[in-house]
């Protein structure tokens, strides 16, 4: 049975080449605009399904289900499954199909959120999100794989960066659509919602993604795009390959660069809600109408990322990687500090918390370190940034929900909190970010 499983998910064989020219031409263009189109809109969808417990977070304490250290207890056993399948599933991705692949781990999780709409048990809750983050981290690797499957050296940039819009757009669906739900049937349609979005994506990926160019009868990206093949490359196993990923010091500086970006990134996206109702007075409709604009310039942001790289910078990302972090830090503190009551002023820092996080997403979550690898162990080199990232993520969580849980101040009956401590951990994650980004300053491409 364990041999059927894994002979189901095992990267197609190539099958005979096409021979006629203006066919292979015509039907390459055609299979990977629907390869990227499925994976960014699939992707997008394993963000709704990721995301919908931070929209419902407020509606669940205020009728005394969970509280803030729990509900940080059970966003962080998303994380840190979602890490270790990162790292894990980064390195199954080089060898699979990826469209079997991607699609099962957005069906699982769909049904597990679906689950999650009839439960309010603290036990199941941990369990069930956990086995999520476990189904979450199925959707990066098999995407990026895809990418440096289908598309060329000198356009990777601009197409991973249009492809992390997805992160974004997710993040837009989840606070209008899933905000939306919550206010019109109550916190168990936040899961329900997000189950079925997360089954038009199985459906879309299942339908639209397409393996690889080989199993297709076509040749491969680099044949395609006329780019030479390094030799070296070619005549080392993909074991050596990801072996060498593992040994190469400045992917784990990227790594952990990441890491400190993922605290802040998603202290915002779990905890940004309940920080704008709670801190600022806004109801929910007005705090995830705020987010959408976090999350609606990190598409801009994402889209224009890769490009700039690409187009300005001749493919090196270092000094947008600077701007962006320090755009980064900016707006995450004038969005903490600005006074209540100044909607301009939130709404402007999000903006330009979501214009750095979008960019940083795309260079630090794996496109510095795949330009300093073999794109024969992408998968690998996102799986390290992937593990790192989102140890980083639950960690935050946990001490995130402990922090705010814990000084919370009762006057009169009536419940506020003392944010001090925690806007300084997200605050300075985001700057210590900024500082291991620079150190990689001159890495780089290894064989």
């Amino acid at each position: 049975m364990i041999n059927s499983i894994l002979n189901f998910f095992r990267k197609s064989l190539p099958v005979e080449l096409e021979t006629d020219s203006v066919k292979v031409s015509s039907r390459y263009k055609k299979l990977r605009w629907s390869v990227f189109a499925s994976i960014t809109i699939g992707y997008s969808l394993f963000y709704v399904c990721r995301l919908s417990l931070s929209v419902v977070k407020k509606s669940m304490i205020s009728e005394g289900l969970l509280n803030e250290s729990e509900l940080g207890i059970i966003g962080s056993a998303l994380f840190f499954t979602y890490a270790f399948g990162r790292f894990t599933n980064g390195f199954l991705a080089d060898r699979s199909n990826i469209r079997r692949f991607m699609s099962a781990g957005l069906l699982a999780s769909s049904i597990i959120n679906l689950i999650l709409g009839f439960n309010s048990l603290f036990v199941f809750f941990v369990v069930l999100w956990g086995l999520n983050g476990w189904f979450q981290s199925m959707g990066a690797a098999p995407s990026i794989v895809g990418l440096s499957r289908w598309f060329g050296n000198k356009e990777r940039g601009t197409y991973y960066g249009i492809w992390s819009t997805s992160h974004s757009s997710g993040n837009a669906l989840t606070y209008i659509f899933t905000s939306f739900i919550i206010s019109l049937f109550g916190w168990r349609w936040g899961f329900i919602g997000a189950s079925i979005a997360g089954a038009i994506g199985f459906l879309i990926i299942a339908k639209f993604l397409y393996d690889s160019p080989e199993s297709n009868g076509l040749p491969s990206a680099a044949e395609f795009r006329n780019e030479p093949i390094g030799n070296t490359a070619n005549d080392k196993t993909i074991s050596a390959l990801q072996l060498s990923v593992l040994k190469n010091p400045s992917v784990w500086i990227l790594a952990l660069a990441s890491a400190f970006m993922y605290v802040s990134r998603y202290a915002i996206e779990s905890w940004g809600i309940f920080y704008l109702e709670t801190a600022k007075g806004y109801t929910n409709i007005e705090a995830s109408s705020i987010l959408s604009v976090y999350a609606a310039m990190g598409i801009i942001s994402t889209i224009l990322c890769g490009i700039i790289s690409d187009k300005l910078f001749n493919g090196s990302r270092n000094v947008p990687a600077l701007f962006f972090g320090i755009i980064n830090v900016i707006g995450i503190t004038l969005f903490l500090y600005s006074p209540a009551g100044q909607n301009w002023l939130d709404t402007f820092g999000i903006a330009l918390f979501g214009l750095g996080t979008g960019a940083l997403i795309t260079y630090l979550g794996g496109l510095m370190a795949i330009d300093i690898v073999s794109k024969k162990a992408a998968g690998a080199a996102v799986g390290v940034c992937g593990i790192a990232s989102y140890l980083g993520a639950g960690i935050q969580d946990v001490v995130s929900g402990e922090l705010i849980h814990k000084f919370i101040v009762v006057t009169n009956g009536v419940k506020s909190y003392d944010y001090s401590l925690v806007k300084l951990f997200w605050i300075g994650s985001a700057a210590l970010s900024v500082v291991l980004t620079c150190l990689v300053w001159n890495a780089k491409e290894q064989e």
